[in-house]
């Protein structure tokens, strides 16, 4: 076989988040969370789905580490639902770690992919804000991190505070397809800081209760943005965007504290008062790794006056970009996935080494990388997805490319073990390697999945 060959200690994976798979929202006393209250309002997932079965995992877990087995991972990231923690559910995750390392499979645990509980969104009694622009959902992350170290850290050696904190934040609070559903563009750039304080915070808490050797990150997702075209006018817009999708973010995380850029250009909206002296020291603790997710670049220019926004974040008439109402999207030509996202796998490349260089020996995982295809079973029931394969195999090769130039980079989770629900897209987007019969909950592994466990048991990338 030829191709590229990966080390004998990289890290083969596959990444799941709890609400879009578990089901059981009113089981063991889980409280609800703020996507079981958007996906039940009318209007705001497609087709009306909620995650209220999902795919059934929180019965069906052993069934699905069986999965996790057959396809050779050494790793699986999945992440906790604080609503369930918060009501005494941490049973369930000590079973599925104890089930995880039986079968050789390391746990990388995620405190946090979106399921904030509802009770911190809307306080008793409705007095103040709530969520994520509020500072005291900073502290109470921090707490339940505490409390999930202190059960499963003596097993859990990967640690992961926040899921893609851009989308939280921003898809969240300032264009409203995503729960809450709030459309307030200042709240948005609240709750971007008070994620990444809550970061901060946290990592505190792990600190504490950890034993010395646990590695602790966060995920982020990252644009790969680039104008449109070389004037002066598009390098702007490309600048604008960096700072609202990756430098809000890494400026506390990695350079101790917020770009100037960021703060001038949405001075208009804020005096960014709701940044506290010592935050950004707090937030920039430092890491054992960074999370990198990816799916798609971004192409802007200066508005061009295009109806249509292309950013592939969702319909909304509110933008999820504060004050950048003077950058319009540009959908490339070329191939594109069922969610509409252009097949650019150098843009992964670029992020890798950009964050080579921007933090020096800091070691990079790719968290999520994957693509939504139709998936329609052919006559055995089975699902030739070839285009989902041609697409892994593209951006592992970038991956490749990206560690021979330097980049430290230890492993790969793909997007997703199992078709699941997809946030504002309901259940209309599958990802997955396994195919999932929603109505009886079988699942089939796809073409991929044999072309992964061949990969991950090989460690080598072949070039068809």
């Amino acid at each position: 076989m030829t191709g590229v060959e990966f080390p004998e200690d990289f890290v083969w994976g596959a990444a799941t988040a709890a609400y879009q798979i578990e089901g059981a929202v009113r089981e063991g006393g889980r409280q609800a969370s703020i996507w079981d209250t958007f996906s039940a309002t009318p209007g705001k997932v497609l087709g009306g789905d909620t995650g209220e079965v999902a795919v059934d995992h929180y019965h069906r877990w052993r069934e699905d580490i069986g999965l996790m087995a057959d396809l050779g991972l050494s790793s699986y990231r999945f992440s906790v639902s604080w609503p369930r923690v918060r009501a005494g559910g941490l049973g369930f995750y000590d079973r599925l770690v104890d089930g995880l390392l039986e079968r050789g499979v390391r746990p990388n645990l995620t405190l946090y992919h979106w399921d904030l509980p509802q009770e911190l969104e809307t306080p008793s009694g409705g007095a103040g804000e709530g969520g994520w622009p509020a500072r005291d959902t900073a502290y109470a992350f921090a707490e339940y991190a505490g409390q999930v170290a202190k059960a499963l850290g003596d097993r859990v050696g990967m640690w992961t505070t926040l899921n893609e904190p851009w989308c939280a934040a921003f898809l969240g609070y300032a264009s409203g397809v995503h729960a809450p559903g709030r459309t307030d563009p200042v709240a948005a750039l609240r709750a971007a800081h008070h994620l990444n304080l809550g970061h901060g915070l946290a990592t505190a808490a792990l600190r504490a209760a950890l034993p010395a050797d646990a590695r602790i990150g966060i995920s982020l997702n990252p644009s790969a943005v680039r104008p449109l075209t070389g004037s002066a006018a598009d390098l702007d817009a490309a600048r604008r965007i960096d700072a609202l999708a990756n430098r809000v973010f890494t400026g506390p995380l990695l350079h101790g504290g917020y770009p100037e850029d960021l703060r001038a250009d949405t001075a208009a909206l804020t005096d960014w008062s709701f940044v506290h002296e010592g935050d950004e020291r707090t937030i920039g603790a430092p890491l054992d790794f960074l999370g990198v997710n990816y799916y798609t670049p971004a192409v802007v220019s200066a508005a061009d006056g295009a109806a249509v926004r292309a950013d592939g974040h969702g319909a909304s008439a509110h933008s999820p970009w504060p004050a950048a109402d003077g950058v319009s999207f540009h959908q490339p030509p070329g191939e594109r996935t069922a969610m509409g996202w252009s097949v650019d796998a150098t843009g992964l490349y670029d992020l890798l080494m950009r964050f080579t260089r921007e933090a020096p020996g800091l070691p990079l995982l790719v968290t999520e990388n994957g693509a939504a295809y139709e998936d329609v079973p052919g006559p055995s029931g089975q699902v030739e997805d070839l285009d989902r394969i041609a697409y892994l195999r593209a951006h592992l090769a970038e991956v490749a490319r990206a560690r021979a130039d330097g980049a430290p980079v230890e492993g790969y989770y793909l997007w997703s073990l199992l078709d699941n629900f997809e946030w504002s897209y309901g259940y209309s987007r599958r990802f997955g390697l396994y195919h999932v019969d929603y109505a009886t909950q079988r699942r089939t592994p796809k073409a991929s999945a044999h072309w992964y466990a061949r990969l991950t048991r090989s460690g080598v990338l072949a070039s068809e």
